[in-house]
C-alpha cells in the first residue's frame, strides 16, 4: 500500500477511482484476502472510535467537594472539633455533604458523547472478502475493503465510489445539509472541498436514501470524518461557568477579608490582656460570622428548583451551572436545519399557466391551500395543480406516512414534500398508483438531474412522467400544457419560465420542473435519450425547508434583549441567507460567508471579523469551533445550538451546549449541557429568560446572606472594641446562617422574575457578583443590623442591671470597664433574637433594590412569607423548648423582652423602605 494509507490525508475524493483502488491495493471483483485484511486490522485498528475513559461516580462525587467555600468551611469544621464545639462542626459538615449530594445527583449523567457516536455506526455491512460476498462487523472494516452499498444501509467507514446507481445519501447528521444528496464516481477537480461537496465520497455514520453503488474504504474509525468529530468532542474542554468563577473569586476575597478580621480582633484581645482561649473563641465565632456555610447548598438548590421549573417550559438541564450561564449570553450560535427550521420540506409555490401560485401550510401535514394572490383558483388553474401534482406523486419513490398524530416521509424529503403537496389537494400516492401502475422506471442520476417512471393506463396506453432540474426539463420540452390544452413551446415561453426559475431560486427554494407526455409503446429497457424526448412541459414546484414559526419572534426578542444571533449552516450560501433575512438574523450591515471563505480567514482575522458576519454556510464541524472560539476571544458568553453529529464539538466548546430532543443525534444530545425537549427555537429564548431570572434571584440570595453575614461580623467586632461579653456564641451564628438564613434564603431564590427582564442587556460574565454599590449597600444594611442588635442587647443589659443612674452613665462606667451586673444571658437571648428577626424583615428588602415591597408585591412570593414564617417558628421553639435552650445558651423571654425585640428588629425594614422611597422621589 502506498504510503501508510488511512494516514496520507489524500483528497481521495479528487482521484479517479482506478487510482484509489491501486493506491489501496484492492480488487473490486475479489476483494482483500483474510491474510491482508489481519495485517490491516493490526497496521489501522478496529473501524471504531476512540471512547475518552469517563469519570467515575466516586470521583465525580468528590469533585463537589472541589470549591474554595467548601475547604473554608471544612476547616471551620476541623477547628470547631479541635475546640469541643462538636455540634458546630457536625452542622458544617452535614450542610457541605447534602450540598455534595445535590451536585452529585444532578451531575451523575457521565459524558458519553463517543459511546453515542459508536451506536452510529453500523453493526454489519456487506464486504467483498476472497471474491465472495461477506456480511461482516462494521469493527473489522479495513482500509482497501470493496463494501456494497443500497438504500436503506449505513457507511460503515469512509469510501470512494466505485460505482454508482441513482445513489443518494442523507448526509444532515455530519454537515447539516437537510436534502439527501446525488453521489457519482467522477472526481472532484478542486482538492479543498468542504464535505457536503464531495460527490464521490459516502462517510461514515451516514445512510443510503436511494440507488446502489460500490465504494473502496480509504478511512477508518478516528480517521473518517465522523472520526475527527469524535476527536474534536475529546480535545474540547469545558470551562467553568460565569457563576462558578464569581464564586470562587468572592469567596477568596471573602476569606482574605475574614481573615484579616480575625487577625486584627485576635490580637487585640491578646492586647487588652485577655485569656488566649477566650480570645481564640471570640476570633473563631468571627470567622463563623463571616463566611456564609449555607451559600453553596443554597446556590446549588437555587439552580435545582430552576431546572424544574424550565422542564415545564420545554428545557431540560443536564448540567446545573448550565441555568445560570444561559442568562448570561450574550451570543446564540444556532444551526439552522432542524433547529431554525423545520427539517422537513414543504411545496411553498407552484407556477403553471404562467401563475405563480401560493401554498400554504408547513411541514408534511397535508394541511393548507394553494392560491393565486389570496384568491381561489380559477377551474383551468386547478386543473393545471391537479396535473402536476399528480404527475409529481406519478414520479416519486417516497411515501407519506401518518405515524398516530405524526406525519412522516419514508424516502427523500423532496419527493415527500410533493406528496403532501399532492395531498392537499385530495390526491393520495397509493390511490393515483392503482390507476396509473408502474410500467418501468429511469431512476434520478445526479449528473442527469432528473428522473422519469412510464406508467400504464387503464385504456392499454402509457405515459411518461418526468421531473428534475428546470433547466434539464426544459431542453426535453417541445410543447407546453397552458389554460387547459396543450401547445408549442415557444422561446418567450422559455423564457418566462426561466425567470420564474431564477427568481424562485433566489429567494432560498428548491425548484423542480415536472412534464409529460403520452407513450404509443411500451418498452421494458427504456433508452432515455429517447423516452426523455418531446415531453410536454406542465409547472414548476418550489420547496424549502421552512422556518419554524416562532422563530422570527424569538430572534427579534433576543435582539432586544441584546443577544447576537447567528446563523450556521451545511447549506447553501444563497439559502442561508434567504432564511436569514426571513428570520431577522442580518443587522447593522452584517453579512454572509461561506467555508470557502472561511478558511481564507486567520484565526486573528476570524476574531475581528466575527462580529459583523451573521450567517455562515457550507461549514464543517472544524469552522463551528473556530466560530466559537472567536466569539470567546471577545469575551462573550456563546451558547450553541444543534442537532447533527457535526454541531457535537462546537455545543460542547461553547459556553453552554444546547441540543434538540426530538432531531437531535445522541451525540449531540451527551455533548450538551441543556436539551430543548420541543425542537423549538423559541423555548432557547424562555430558557434565557428563566437563566436571567434564576441568575437575578441567586444575586438577591447572596444579597441577603452577605448583608446579614456583614451585621453578624459587625456586632461581633464592635462588642469586642467596646469590651462587651459576646452577644452571639458561635454555635448561635451558626444556626443563624444554615437554619434561620437558609430557608428565606432559598424562597428568594424562586422569586418572581421582572416583567422587564428581556428588556435589558445581557449580564457581563466580566462583572463580578457583588460589585462596589452593592457591596456598599450590603455594609450599610449589615450596620444597621449591628446597631439593632447592639442596642437591643445593651437596652436589656440596661433595664436587668437595676442601675440607678442614666444610661450614659452606666454605659460609661459598667459597660466600659467590663464590670456589668446586668442578665447577660438574657441580652445575649434578645440579641440572638434581634439578629435573626431583623434578617427575616432584611429577606423583604432583598426582593429589589430599587422598588419598595409594596410595589413588588408583599403576596407575590408566598414562599418567602410562609419561610419567614417558619423560621420565626423555629426560633421562638428553641427559645422555649429546655432541651435546646442549653444547646443554644438561651434562656425563655417575656412579653416585655418580644417588645424590645421586634421593635429593633423592624428597623432595618423600616430604614431602607425610607431610603428606597426617596431614592424614587429623588430628581
Amino acid at each position: 500500500m502506498t504510503g501508510n494509507g488511512i494516514t496520507d490525508n489524500l483528497p481521495w475524493h479528487s482521484l479517479p477511482s482506478d487510482d484509489v483502488i491501486k493506491r489501496l491495493e484492492t480488487n473490486l471483483t475479489s476483494g482483500l484476502s483474510r491474510i491482508e485484511v489481519e495485517s490491516r486490522l493490526k497496521k489501522y485498528g478496529h473501524n471504531q472510535l476512540e471512547e475518552k475513559k469517563g469519570e467515575s461516580p466516586f470521583m465525580l462525587f468528590l469533585r463537589q467537594f472541589n470549591n474554595f467555600i467548601v475547604w473554608v468551611l471544612i476547616a471551620a469544621a476541623i477547628i470547631s472539633g479541635f475546640m469541643g464545639e462538636w455540634v458546630d462542626a457536625l452542622a458544617i459538615i452535614a450542610i457541605v455533604i447534602i450540598n455534595a449530594v445535590i451536585g452529585f445527583v444532578q451531575e451523575y449523567q457521565a459524558e458519553k458523547s463517543l459511546a453515542a457516536l459508536q451506536k452510529m455506526a453500523a453493526p454489519f455491512s456487506k464486504v467483498m472478502r476472497e471474491g465472495e460476498v461477506c456480511s461482516i462487523p462494521s469493527r473489522d472494516v479495513v482500509p482497501g475493503d470493496v463494501v456494497l452499498l443500497e438504500a436503506g444501509d449505513y457507511v460503515p467507514a469512509d469510501g470512494r465510489l466505485c460505482s454508482s446507481f441513482s445513489l443518494r445519501t442523507q448526509e444532515a447528521s455530519l454537515t447539516g445539509e437537510s436534502t439527501p444528496v446525488g453521489k457519482s464516481t467522477e472526481p472532484r477537480e478542486n482538492p479543498s472541498l468542504p464535505i457536503g461537496d464531495r460527490g464521490s465520497m459516502v462517510f461514515m455514520g451516514t445512510s443510503l436514501t436511494g440507488g446502489k453503488g460500490m465504494c473502496v474504504i480509504v478511512s477508518t474509525g478516528m480517521k473518517t470524518e465522523l472520526g475527527k468529530i469524535a476527536g474534536l468532542i475529546q480535545a474540547a474542554g469545558k470551562e467553568e461557568t460565569p457563576l462558578q468563577r464569581k464564586l470562587e473569586a468572592f469567596g477568596k476575597k471573602l476569606v482574605y477579608l475574614c481573615l484579616g478580621i480575625v487577625t486584627i480582633v485576635f490580637f487585640l484581645e491578646l492586647w487588652r490582656k485577655g485569656p488566649l482561649l477566650e480570645a481564640f473563641l471570640t476570633s473563631v465565632s468571627l470567622a463563623v460570622a463571616a463566611i456564609p456555610e449555607g451559600l453553596p447548598a443554597i446556590v446549588t438548590i437555587a439552580l435545582a428548583l430552576g431546572v424544574q421549573r424550565m422542564v415545564k417550559r420545554n428545557v431540560l438541564i443536564r448540567k446545573l451551572p448550565s441555568v445560570e450561564t444561559l442568562g448570561c449570553a450574550n451570543v446564540i450560535c444556532s444551526d439552522k436545519t432542524g433547529t431554525l427550521t423545520q427539517n422537513e420540506m414543504t411545496v411553498r409555490q407552484i407556477y403553471v399557466n404562467g401563475k405563480t401560485l401560493d401554498v400554504s401550510g408547513t411541514g408534511y401535514v397535508p394541511e393548507g391551500d394553494i392560491t393565486h394572490r389570496s384568491q381561489n383558483l380559477s377551474a383551468d388553474d386547478h386543473r393545471a395543480v391537479k396535473l402536476v401534482l399528480g404527475l409529481g406523486a406519478l414520479c416519486n419513490n417516497a411515501f407519506l406516512k401518518k405515524d398516530n398524530t405524526t406525519w412522516k416521509v419514508i424516502g427523500d424529503p423532496t419527493e415527500g414534500a410533493i406528496l403532501s403537496a399532492a395531498a392537499k389537494t385530495g390526491i393520495w400516492k397509493e390511490d393515483i398508483s392503482k390507476r396509473f401502475p408502474l410500467s418501468s422506471e429511469i431512476p434520478f442520476d445526479s449528473d442527469r438531474k432528473k428522473m422519469s417512471t412510464l406508467r400504464d393506463t387503464p385504456y392499454g396506453a402509457l405515459f411518461v412522467c418526468e421531473k428534475g432540474a428546470p433547466d434539464v426539463i426544459l431542453k426535453d420540452c417541445a410543447k407546453i400544457y397552458s389554460e387547459g390544452v396543450v401547445r408549442d413551446l415557444t422561446e418567450k415561453d422559455v423564457q418566462s419560465i426561466t425567470q420564474e426559475n431564477n427568481r424562485m431560486a433566489g429567494a432560498a427554494l428548491r425548484v423542480l420542473g415536472v412534464a409529460f407526455k403520452p407513450q404509443e409503446q411500451k418498452d421494458n429497457s427504456p433508452v432515455p435519450a429517447v423516452v426523455e424526448k418531446d415531453m410536454i412541459f406542465v409547472g414548476l414546484l418550489a420547496m424549502i425547508d421552512p422556518p419554524r414559526r416562532e422563530v422570527k419572534d424569538a430572534v427579534a426578542v433576543c435582539h432586544g434583549s441584546g443577544i447576537t444571533t447567528v446563523m450556521i449552516t451545511g447549506d447553501h450560501k444563497n439559502t442561508a441567507r434567504a432564511i436569514g433575512e426571513e428570520l431577522g438574523f442580518f443587522r447593522d450591515n452584517a453579512k454572509a460567508v461561506d467555508g470557502v471563505e472561511l478558511d481564507a480567514l486567520s484565526d486573528d482575522a476570524l476574531a475581528k471579523e466575527v462580529e459583523n458576519i451573521a450567517v455562515y454556510a457550507r461549514v464543517s464541524a472544524e469552522h463551528k469551533i473556530r466560530i466559537v472560539k472567536a466569539w470567546k476571544k471577545h469575551g462573550a458568553v456563546v451558547a450553541m445550538t444543534g442537532d447533527g453529529v457535526n454541531d457535537a464539538p462546537a455545543v460542547k466548546e461553547a459556553s453552554i451546549g444546547v441540543s434538540m430532543g426530538i432531531t437531535g443525534t445522541d451525540v449531540t444530545k451527551e455533548a450538551s449541557d441543556m436539551v430543548i425537549t420541543d425542537d423549538n427555537f423559541a423555548s432557547i429564548v424562555a430558557a434565557v429568560e428563566e437563566g436571567r431570572g434564576i441568575y437575578d434571584n441567586i444575586k438577591k440570595s447572596i444579597h441577603y446572606l452577605l448583608s446579614c453575614n456583614t451585621g453578624e461580623i459587625l456586632t461581633m467586632l464592635l462588642a469586642s472594641l467596646f469590651n462587651l461579653p459576646l452577644p452571639l456564641f458561635p454555635i448561635q451564628i451558626l444556626w443563624i446562617n444554615i437554619a434561620t438564613d437558609g430557608f428565606p434564603a432559598l424562597a428568594l431564590g424562586v422569586d418572581p422574575a421582572d416583567p422587564d427582564i428581556m428588556k435589558r442587556p445581557a449580564q457581563r460574565s466580566s462583572e463580578q457578583i457583588v460589585d462596589r454599590r452593592l457591596g456598599t449597600l450590603m455594609v450599610l444594611q449589615g450596620l444597621l443590623i449591628a446597631a439593632s442588635t447592639l442596642f437591643a442587647y445593651l437596652c436589656v443589659l440596661y433595664y436587668t442591671s437595676r442601675a440607678t443612674q442614666g444610661c450614659l452613665h452606666w454605659f460609661s462606667h459598667e459597660v466600659i470597664s467590663g464590670e456589668l451586673s446586668g442578665d447577660v444571658t438574657r441580652a445575649r437571648t434578645v440579641a440572638f433574637c434581634v439578629m435573626v428577626i431583623s434578617q427575616l424583615f432584611h429577606s423583604f428588602n432583598c426582593r429589589s433594590v430599587r422598588l419598595s415591597l409594596f410595589k413588588v408585591g408583599v403576596f407575590t412570593n408566598k414562599k418567602l412569607l410562609l419561610a419567614t414564617g417558619l423560621s420565626l417558628a423555629m426560633q421562638i421553639t428553641i427559645v422555649y423548648i429546655p432541651y435546646l435552650e442549653n444547646v443554644f445558651k438561651v434562656t425563655p423571654l417575656a412579653a416585655r423582652d418580644w417588645l424590645t425585640v421586634f421593635s429593633f428588629s423592624a428597623l432595618i425594614f423600616v430604614v431602607v423602605e425610607a431610603v428606597k422611597g426617596v431614592r424614587r422621589n429623588a430628581p
